[in-house]
């Protein structure tokens, strides 16, 4: 199983890396949310663990954005922070569990067990992409905005799951043609740009509200205006 750690004291991250990893879990870190962010988008994790005072994103914002995003992972949050006010804004956020530092590691790895067994069941009914309106079900391979049906291709599929899974963000044609198509951008093609107008014309036209829109000379972005 696969576990993202998200720590900004390191060495309180290696020791949670290093337990994990010697209980047989594969694990990758971040030393902030914003990182945290993009690997949680980008990767299929079995369990999130991850401190709430740090940089970029704090905790309670980093489970807010991958709820937000459909990303049911199960959210494991460990920190000092130990008030009720706290723990509450930490479950409102969307995480599963709150573990208090300090803690031993063998309450740590007991949580770690219950949240992964219970995630890989969950994982299986809840892979859907959610924004404004747009609906995108990992498993069928159905999108739906508004309730409407909308056929896609095999690769507009995977462009607007990429595009889901970064809303809000400004994605370059570089970055679109690495992750989607998984190739090099070529200056002198101009694939990136059909495909997004292919997107825009299912997506959009029939719509009041656009979600696909261009930053000019920097890319393309999946938001409401």
């Amino acid at each position: 199983m696969r576990i993202l750690v998200v720590e900004d004291e390191p060495k309180t991250l290696h020791a949670i890396q290093q337990g994990l990893e010697e209980n047989l879990y594969e694990v990758d870190i971040a030393y902030d949310g914003l990182i945290a962010r993009q690997l949680a988008m980008r990767n299929n994790y079995s369990l999130i663990i991850t401190d709430i005072i740090m940089p970029g994103l704090n905790g309670f914002v980093l489970s807010r954005e991958l709820r937000q995003s459909g990303i049911q992972t199960p959210i494991l949050m460990l920190t000092a922070l130990g008030e009720t006010e706290d723990k509450v804004n930490g479950f409102d956020s969307g995480a599963d569990q709150y573990l208090v530092k300090p803690f031993q590691f063998v309450e740590l790895l007991a949580r770690v067990r219950s949240l992964t067994k219970r995630g890989s069941s969950t994982l299986m009914t809840h892979q859907t992409l959610k924004f404004e309106g747009l609906e995108m079900n990992l498993d069928t391979k159905v999108v739906t905005r508004d309730e409407q049906v909308i056929e896609l291709t095999a690769r507009e599929f995977t462009l607007l799951e990429y595009m889901m899974r970064n809303q809000g963000r400004v994605l370059s044609k570089v970055q679109l043609a690495e992750n989607v198509w998984d190739i090099g951008f070529d200056t002198g093609t101009n694939f990136v740009e059909v495909y997004i107008n292919y997107l825009r014309k299912k997506i959009d036209k029939n719509f009041d509200t656009k979600l696909i829109h261009t930053v000019f000379g920097m890319g393309y972005v999946l938001k409401k205006e």
